[in-house]
């Protein structure tokens, strides 16, 4: 069609669930016109982005303090002796995850 205003074409693929968002959500809005929908939302849509640095931060000191405490425990059932620096290595991890929650709430406040 040559008389065409916009003549560059963009098409997605959805799935059912994806196209009854888009059209209630067109609804709440009083259009049936998914193409001015989809301009409106692209150009004036808004975008947000989330950093999650600080959340795996925590996840891998979790993670660290939960791969000791397995060595540990299974160190304990294997000789029946708790070592202190067994202890210590556990109440440093404890002392990494607390400080990265005490820091994540002054980053919330």
């Amino acid at each position: 069609m040559p008389d065409r205003t916009r003549p560059i074409r963009k098409e997605i693929c959805l799935n059912e669930q994806e196209l009854s968002l888009i059209r209630h959500k067109m609804n709440q809005l009083g259009t049936c016109n998914f193409g001015a929908y989809a301009r409106k939302m692209l150009i004036d849509g808004y975008i947000i982005k989330v950093d999650y640095t600080e959340q795996k931060k925590l996840a891998a000191a979790v993670s660290h303090a939960a791969s000791n405490i397995n060595q540990i425990c299974r160190r304990i059932n294997s000789t029946g002796r708790c070592y202190e620096g067994d202890v210590a290595e556990l109440k440093a991890r404890q002392a990494e995850i607390w400080e990265l929650l005490k820091a994540r709430q002054k980053d919330e406040l």
